[in-house]
C-alpha cells in the first residue's frame, strides 16, 4: 500500500533539487555514465541492426535508416553519422550455417542489451536495492538481459509510432501549404516537437518504472520522467551546439566518431541519473509505503 505524507508545493522545488543534486554527486555519476558510455559503444552495432530490421520491416529500411541518420547528424555531426551508416550496411547476404546463425543471433542479443543491463545496475544502486542471496546469479543475469531486450522492442515500437506521426504531420502540412498562412507553420513544427517530447517522456517513464529491480510507484515515476524529458531536450540542443562549435572529436583523429558517441551517451546518462535521483527523492519525501492492517 502507499500513502501520501504531504502534498507537493512549488516552494518545495529548491529543497528537492538541492537534495537531488547532493545524492547525484554522492553516487559518483561520472563513473556510472562512463561505464554506460563504454557499453553503449559495444552495444551500438547490434542495437542498430535490431532496430533497423525491426522498424525497417514495417516502415521501410531505407526510410528508417535516413531518419535515424538525420537525428544522429543533428546530435553529433555528419562525420559520426557517416560512421554509423557504415554499421547499417546490410551484410546478411553471406551464406552461413544454421549453427553460425544461431550463435550470431545470441551474440547480437547479448551485445545489444549490454547498455540497458548497465542502466539497470545503476538504477538499482540509486534505489539502494539489496542483492537477493537466494537468486541464482546466472538466472538473474538472464532475466535482466531479457528485460533489456524488451526495452529494445519498446524503443523500436516508439520509433515506429513516431515515424508514423511525423509522416502524417508532413503530409498534412504539405497538402494545406497553399491555403495556410506562413505563420501557422510554426504551430505544425510545434506539434511535431511536442510529439517527440511525449515519446521521450514515455521512454524515460518506462525505464524508471521497469528497469530497476525494485517496484517504483507511478506517482513518482510520472514526475521524474517529465523533469528528465525536459532536461534531456534542453541538453540535446546544448550538446549539439557544443559538438558543432567546439568539435571535440577533431582532437582524436580517426577515433573522433567513437569519442563523440561516448561523450553524447555520457552526457545523456548524467541527465538520466539526475532524473532517477529526483524520482527517488520525490518518492522519499512525498510517498511512504506501509503494511495494510487487517
Amino acid at each position: 500500500m502507499i500513502k501520501l505524507t504531504h502534498k507537493f508545493k512549488l516552494k518545495d522545488l529548491p529543497k528537492l533539487f538541492v537534495k537531488t543534486a547532493n545524492n547525484w554527486f554522492d553516487s559518483n555519476p561520472f563513473e556510472l555514465s562512463a561505464v554506460v558510455a563504454y557499453y553503449a559503444i559495444l552495444s551500438l552495432p547490434a542495437l542498430i541492426v535490431i532496430i533497423l530490421n525491426l522498424v525497417g520491416n514495417v516502415w521501410g529500411r531505407e526510410i528508417v535508416q535516413g531518419e535515424l541518420l538525420d537525428e544522429i547528424s543533428a546530435a553529433v555531426g555528419v562525420q559520426t553519422a557517416e560512421s554509423i551508416r557504415v554499421m547499417m550496411l546490410d551484410r546478411g547476404d553471406e551464406s552461413v550455417s544454421i549453427f553460425t546463425t544461431i550463435i550470431g543471433f545470441i551474440t547480437l542479443i547479448y551485445g545489444s542489451t549490454g547498455v540497458f543491463y548497465q542502466l539497470q545496475s545503476a538504477f538499482d544502486k540509486i534505489w539502494k536495492v539489496k542483492e537477493n542471496e537466494n537468486t541464482n546469479g546466472f538466472v538473474k543475469m538472464l532475466l535482466s538481459r531479457l528485460k533489456s531486450f524488451g526495452f529494445i522492442l519498446i524503443i523500436g515500437f516508439l520509433l515506429l509510432i513516431s515515424f508514423i506521426f511525423t509522416s502524417i504531420i508532413s503530409a498534412f502540412s504539405s497538402r494545406i501549404e497553399k491555403f495556410m498562412p506562413e505563420i501557422l507553420f510554426d504551430y505544425v513544427y510545434l506539434i511535431d516537437f511536442t510529439i517527440s517530447i511525449f515519446f521521450i517522456y514515455v521512454l524515460f517513464a518506462t525505464m524508471f518504472k521497469y528497469l530497476p529491480t525494485k517496484s517504483i510507484r507511478w506517482r513518482a515515476v510520472r514526475i521524474g520522467a517529465a523533469l528528465t524529458a525536459i532536461l534531456f531536450v534542453i541538453g540535446k540542443y546544448l550538446m549539439a551546439w557544443y559538438f558543432s562549435e567546439m568539435d571535440p572529436g577533431s582532437t582524436y583523429g580517426a577515433a573522433g566518431s567513437i569519442i563523440l558517441i561516448m561523450l553524447w551517451v555520457s552526457y545523456s546518462s548524467l541527465i538520466l541519473f539526475f532524473g532517477a535521483h529526483f524520482t527517488k527523492v520525490y518518492s522519499d519525501m512525498y510517498l511512504i509505503e506501509y503494511e495494510e492492517i487487517k
